[in-house]
């Protein structure tokens, strides 16, 4: 939907005043809440594993979708859990949560998949509930499904009634052991306790059980909150993890002006609050040093953010503690400046391939930095304050090739810089080296060879390999599945980093860690 579309499609909820005057949007019903149960979904939203064995049971989330509609605010006085209608559903910037699945709808869908697909074959949505208390909106996450074949394989979710369809992102069956599997995470997301909204529950809930991601973190300005409410965050993020099902690290975001915003995240049960306005926690030494006592990792976030800009050129980065870098988040791309901000002398050293080249050692990952309540979703580009809010991006994620869906394993595939960006899509990419993955550092340049491993919903569009910050090599499959190797012996005369980059269909894009080689 266009945005000047949303002017005359939103539908508003509200228990407050400060929308009744507002001049763009009316008030209306919830869709489907006055017991209308026929009005159709728009879309389909389909979630899968993106990596499974052959007859391996697994389960697929769906979301059956409308148009985008605020949700109800105000005093909830029997609230025992999360829930989508509450007290903190507005902040005080103006972002009020917004809904995009049908509060009601009990139709039934048709599920089939790619060849050697079973499990069920239709499903009702007047069997069973929504995640939430009191929920009766049409999301489920449906287990026993499995493919006897291997290969790249798709799910299909059909309303007969409308004829609406959706179909997964892609999944990789094999038939041998996986060493690693790929899982999906967002590690940027800010609550009602700093300049978002809904509590930490909320958000932990939405992300497991509505975005239905594997990784999770809550990472709030520091500097805004106290001991006890680090406590509290701390104990929320705790009780959500479960082991072989959705993995939360406790953090938080350091916010300086004079050196940028980095996030913090510690691989166990507990560790510090870090706040810049801390004495003795304000310079990024300080924050390396408490971050690196705990074994932490530090993510330099938004590098080309104007507000909060890092310079490359002039910090000093500790590779042992600072092992990555958003590539992408709603700010948008922080690969490389465009040629207009390459221009102005606040922008020549902040890029993350400005960062590469200055010798930084860093990973990259897809975030939200999301403030809306929709963490690995969101609806942003619809809210009618602040205005310059929905004028971001879509927000981004990251693919995580970890061993298993364990704090240790994903903590340890994000410091080995295992990790790639997406803009928002579940595109699987594997990327090596002679057999080294992302991440890694190999030395010798002699018998170099390539292979990236590609496989989407989406139609691949280009493939670039990087090198030094330009294009080596390129291909254009114009396929959802691609596999793409090169020999690259004698290209390289000194020491290099090369990572892949993957354009897709509507301006989609995916970034791959990159490999550092040392020639000699």
């Amino acid at each position: 939907m266009k945005r000047r579309e949303f002017v005359q499609k939103v539908t508003i909820v509200s228990t407050g005043a400060s929308l009744v005057q507002n001049k763009i949007a009316k008030f209306k019903e919830i869709p489907g809440e006055s017991g209308d149960q026929e009005q159709s979904p728009s879309t389909i939203s389909i979630v899968a594993p993106s990596t499974i064995q052959v007859n391996e049971p697994f389960s697929v989330g769906i979301r059956m979708l409308t148009d985008p509609y605020f949700t109800k605010w105000g005093p909830d006085w029997s609230r025992t859990g999360a829930t989508v209608n509450g007290p903190f559903n507005k902040s005080p910037r103006g972002i009020h949560f917004m809904d995009n699945v049908l509060p009601a709808w009990k139709g039934s869908v048709r599920i089939s998949g790619s060849d050697g697909f079973t499990g069920r074959a239709k499903y009702s949505f007047s069997e069973g509930t929504g995640p939430y208390q009191k929920d009766h909106r049409p999301i489920r996450r449906l287990e026993g499904f499995r493919f006897s074949k291997p290969g790249v394989k798709y799910i299909k979710v059909v309303d007969p009634v409308s004829g609406i369809e959706g179909v997964s992102n892609a999944i990789k069956v094999s038939h041998v052991k996986m060493e690693d599997r790929l899982f999906w995470g967002d590690t940027h997301c800010h609550s009602i306790f700093g300049d978002g909204v809904r509590t930490p529950e909320e958000l932990h809930a939405f992300a497991r059980d509505e975005a239905f991601l594997d990784v999770f973190s809550h990472t709030e300005h520091t500097e805004a909150i106290t001991d006890d409410q680090w406590d509290y965050f701390s104990a929320v993020a705790n009780r959500f993890n479960e082991p072989g099902k959705f993995v939360t690290f406790i953090g938080g975001e350091w916010t300086s002006k004079p050196f940028g915003h980095r996030n913090f995240l510690y691989p166990g049960a507990t560790g510090p609050v870090i706040r810049s306005s801390d004495e003795n926690q304000n310079t990024l030494e300080e924050l390396f040093d408490i971050v690196r006592k705990h074994k932490g990792l530090v993510v330099a976030n938004h590098p080309k953010d104007s507000a909060f800009i890092i310079d490359f050129d002039t910090y000093h980065h500790d590779p042992e503690v600072e092992r990555l870098v958003e590539m992408y988040s709603i700010g948008g791309s922080h690969e490389r400046p465009s040629p207009e901000e390459r221009q102005e002398e606040a922008s020549k050293n902040n890029s993350v391939v400005d960062g590469l080249k200055k010798g930084h050692k860093l990973g990259m990952i897809g975030v939200g930095d999301t403030h809306d309540g929709r963490p690995g979703d969101a609806l942003h580009e619809f809210q009618l304050e602040p205005e310059g809010y929905r004028d971001l991006e879509k927000p981004g994620l990251t693919g995580i090739w970890a061993k298993d869906l364990s704090r240790e394993s994903i903590f340890d595939a994000l410091w080995n810089r295992r990790v790639y960006a997406t803009t928002h899509h579940r595109t699987i990419v594997k990327f090596s080296m002679n057999g080294s993955p992302m991440g890694s550092t190999i030395s010798g340049t002699d018998g170099l060879t390539l292979e990236a491993e590609i496989a989407s919903n989406l139609s691949i569009e280009k493939i670039e390999l990087i090198s030094n910050g330009e294009v080596m090599e390129a291909t254009h499959p114009s396929k959802k599945a691609f596999t793409w190797n090169r020999n690259l012996n004698g290209r390289f005369d000194n020491d290099s980093w090369v990572y892949v980059r993957v354009t897709l269909e509507e301006n989609n894009y995916a970034w791959t860690s990159p490999i550092w080689i040392l020639n000699g």
